[in-house]
């Protein structure tokens, strides 16, 4: 998708996109577009007694003397109360209309469209985000689609007087890229995007300038990494351990090391799922994909700090040689691991992944994100990820960021009686708890794997990494959840 910014007249073509404030005097490009169509405009806002709430909008079919054959109204809501989500979801709720159209250009007419808590550069660069990123689709592999069920739109102007907005849409348009990385890698399917393929496309990172290392089921072996390759071993496909580093900050700093579950295909093992619904389990690398996201956001825009981003990319089959509930492992660290639940795999994956990030770059500093549990959606629905930590300082933090950028989080319990609930007869702990608390329990076994006084917060992503149905600026399917959310970390927090 072509984003554009400009101060010129409104174009004769394409559909028009006028954002409106409820209850506010007519912006500079409202009275333009209505005086050019007669007064079409404001005659069909009227009779249809629209009123400028957020998430309304009027759709205007070649509206009086106006060539362009749409205008859409977007509600914009109240004036003061008007943020920088607001005007990412109004530009995605511009898109959407233009999409559904078979216009080739759409344009956002801003002049006059100012307030809020954003300056007028701010404001327009994140209608464009919003509205790019409500454009994604993965359709890599329709190739009998009608026609008329492909959007023809491909380009998106905005117009401002804001001589900034192109400045302030930079970081914007690398964290989309980030964002967009995500949602492929989450969307692909498991017989194309398994551990050495992911691996592979972590590797591409090197051209923003990312140091890419992978580790292969030999060099995890003699590290002594049998948590992680226990999941692994029923599957032909071999695991890995992939680091992407980006050493933008002062070379004394600690980085800051975001982990991520990769489970690229998740049947449980030898705890078979049920068939229905194991489909999904082709995103069960979520964490791994908003971590790899996220590095490509960050290293694009150059962010001056120290981050690492560390993957553990595995495969969970059922074969002959898969590993049994009852079998005891080794992990990393040297703790002995119970395996109760062989479909509990994803926390046995960052066990090792988590220590040796630790263990290999010092962080002082460790977020790690997984879809980890069911028990996390039963708790939050679709609507939060679930974020575990002692840490109240980090908790603030990550609790910020979550409302800064959209990806909103929500504090869970994480106390010494969880850590009770995963004890073992035979080894250090068990890899499950009891019937209650899944997620709790599941954030207590990590924990296990955290050194003394490192700052390290859990977060459960199984409710957020895919989308059932169509969101302000997200079709359906995988979501990109948490690219943003680290990439706002790590500015407010590191930079």
């Amino acid at each position: 998708m072509q984003i554009s910014f400009s101060s010129a007249a409104l174009p004769k073509t394409g559909a028009i996109i006028l954002p409106v404030f409820d209850e506010a005097k007519p912006t500079a490009a409202f009275t333009a577009v209505d005086e050019a169509s007669g007064g079409a405009v404001s005659r069909a806002m009227k009779a249809s007694g629209f009123k400028a709430k957020t998430g309304k909008s009027l759709e205007i079919v070649s509206p009086g003397d106006l060539p362009n054959p749409f205008v859409f109204l977007i509600g914009a809501g109240a004036r003061k109360e008007f943020d920088a989500l607001a005007a990412q979801n109004l530009g995605g709720a511009g898109a959407g209309k233009a999409l559904a159209t078979r216009e080739k250009s759409a344009v956002f007419a801003l002049d006059g469209f100012s307030g809020g808590k954003l300056s007028d550069g701010a404001l327009a660069a994140r209608i464009a985000h919003g509205a790019r990123l409500k454009t994604y689709r993965f359709d890599k592999y329709r190739t009998k689609e009608e026609k008329d069920d492909k959007p023809t739109l491909t380009k998106i102007a905005v117009n401002t007087p804001a001589k900034d907005a192109k400045t302030e849409y930079g970081a914007l348009d690398k964290l989309g890229d980030g964002v967009f990385l995500t949602r492929d890698l989450v969307s692909e399917p498991a017989n194309i995007l398994y551990p050495d393929e992911f691996a592979k496309r972590c590797k591409k990172l090197t051209a923003l300038g990312v140091k890419v290392t992978v580790l292969g089921e030999a060099e995890m072996k003699k590290l002594g990494m049998g948590s992680l390759l226990g999941v692994g071993q029923g599957s032909v496909r071999d695991s890995k351990l992939v680091a992407m580093e980006w050493m933008g900050g002062k070379k004394s700093d600690a980085p800051i090391a975001l982990v991520g579950k990769g489970v690229t295909f998740d049947t449980g093992g030898i705890s078979l799922k049920p068939a229905g619904g194991m489909e999904d389990m082709k995103w069960d690398m979520g964490g791994a994909g908003a971590v790899t996201g996220a590095m490509a956001a960050i290293a694009g825009r150059k962010a001056k700090a120290n981050v690492v981003g560390v993957v553990g990319l595995v495969e969970n089959m059922p074969d002959g040689n898969a590993q049994r509930p009852g079998d005891v492992v080794t992990s990393m660290s040297g703790q002995t691991i119970e395996v109760l639940n062989t479909d509990a795999e994803g926390r046995l994956v960052l066990a090792d992944a988590l220590w040796w990030a630790q263990e290999t770059y010092g962080a002082k500093t460790v977020i790690d994100l997984a879809t980890l549990t069911g028990a996390i959606i039963v708790a939050l629905a679709h609507e939060f990820g679930g974020m575990f930590t002692k840490d109240d300082k980090l908790a603030k933090q990550l609790d910020a960021a979550g409302e800064a950028s959209g990806d909103k989080l929500w504090r869970m319990p994480l106390t010494k009686a969880h850590d009770e609930m995963i004890k073992s007869e035979i080894a250090d702990m068990q890899n499950i708890g009891g019937k209650g608390a899944g997620s709790s329990s599941a954030a207590a076994f990590l924990g296990r794997f955290i050194k003394e006084g490192v700052s390290w917060a859990h977060l459960d992503i199984a409710g957020m990494a895919w989308a059932t149905k169509e969101k302000a600026i997200c079709p359906k399917g995988g979501t990109g959840y948490g690219v943003a959310l680290l990439d706002e970390f790590v500015r407010a927090n590191f930079e």
